[in-house]
């Protein structure tokens, strides 16, 4: 990869450290505005009906993500202001932090359990969900660590492998929340940041088909994975129980057509399609807005990717050019998952829609990344394209 090329080493050359402080990228920060703009829509038309019938307010979830979203801001302004090249040595203390904070969640009494999950730490009113804040302790973690490694990542032994052990780590504490489908975005994650890195592609393949017979397993030997991963095959054959989600997703995505039924008009949110303001919300969306609506909301994620991907391109550093293809690969990757979902093209599993699903965890974690990649966009080389 020709940024990879040439920001090689562990430390700068003095072409690389020409650079000039340039303005935030509108372009990015705008798509990324009206994401949470459609967010804050979605979410009140959404959940209306269920916040009505349980607390008896319709805007219950609105009011909460808008101060989540507030609180999320000032994180993403904080992360934004910090000379991103600091999070480097304080990279392993983050990521030591959330393998503790995973570990606490799978303590009785302390995580919170949630049906058969545990996923939780806080109380009832106020919680946060750890693996959320994992994902971007992993990320810079591997960045730290990435930007040093030079061409030892195509070593497997010396290079790869024990980046792949403290990936391992958080992937499994995640697996036994359980919550399959954090832990698959973690490692497609790590993954691409690896590729970014120049590692060896039959490398990357080995240790994938080497983790295949561990899934498969862990799969079969759960009935409930193993209901969830047939139902994907065929929704239709048992569309009442463990096809139902998908069944719904799909009813509520062709009733949208082309155009949609209209915004706040959808039926499926009443009490026919589960999570519909969390993990399916895109549903709601194709419903209200139509094929029209749902194309526009990956075209938005498409321009942040290209707009991410200029930005790393134009790092100063390598360890800014890892921040951004990491970040860039948790809301893209999680983005892609969650319509994979809703349309079922991937197995169900519970990753939120970022900027749009409600949920204080994955908006303050979206945002903050958003704001290390814009940060690494400050400093872009005087040469680059």
């Amino acid at each position: 990869m020709r940024s990879a090329a040439a920001l090689k080493g562990g430390r700068a050359t003095p072409a690389v450290r020409s650079f000039i402080a340039a303005p935030p990228d509108a372009v990015l920060i705008s798509s990324i505005a009206i994401l949470v703009g459609i967010g804050l829509v979605m979410i009140f038309s959404a959940s209306s009906a269920l916040a009505f019938a349980i607390h008896h307010d319709a805007t219950f979830y609105l009011k909460r993500q808008v101060l989540w979203l507030a609180f999320a801001l000032l994180a993403a302004y904080g992360v934004y202001r910090v000379d991103y090249h600091k999070l480097k040595a304080i990279s392993p203390f983050l990521f030591v932090v959330s393998v503790v904070s995973l570990l606490l969640v799978l303590v009785p009494h302390v995580g919170i359990a949630v049906n058969t999950s545990r996923r939780w730490l806080g109380t009832g009113a106020v919680s946060v969900e750890p693996s959320e804040f994992a994902k971007l302790a992993l990320v810079l973690f591997l960045a730290a660590k990435l930007s040093t490694r030079g061409d030892r990542i195509t070593s497997l032994v010396r290079g790869l492998f024990p980046l792949c052990l403290a990936m391992g780590v958080v992937v499994m504490l995640v697996l036994k929340e359980p919550d399959m489908g954090t832990a698959s975005l973690l490692a497609l994650v790590a993954f691409t940041m690896f590729f970014a890195a120049g590692a060896r592609i039959e490398h990357l393949a080995l240790i994938f088909l080497s983790t295949v017979p561990i899934v498969a397993l862990a799969v079969l030997a759960d009935p409930y994975k193993r209901a969830r991963a047939l139902a994907f095959w065929n929704p239709w054959r048992d569309p009442q129980n463990t096809g139902f989600h998908i069944v719904q997703s799909l009813l509520a995505l062709g009733s949208g057509g082309i155009f949609g039924v209209g915004l706040g008009a959808s039926r499926a949110k009443f009490f026919y399609l589960p999570e519909q303001y969390t993990d399916f919300i895109f549903a709601v969306l194709g419903e209200e807005l139509g094929l029209i609506g749902a194309l526009g909301v990956i075209l938005l994620f498409i321009i942040f990717a290209h707009r991410a991907i200029r930005i790393a391109l134009a790092a100063p550093d390598r360890f800014g050019f890892f921040i951004t293809v990491g970040c860039t690969a948790l809301i893209v990757i999680q983005a892609f998952i969650n319509i994979g979902v809703v349309t079922s093209s991937w197995p169900v599993t519970g990753v939120p829609l970022p900027f749009i699903s409600f949920g204080g965890s994955s908006l303050v974690v979206c945002l903050v990344a958003v704001a290390l990649i814009v940060n690494v966009g400050r400093h872009r080389r005087l040469n680059a394209p």
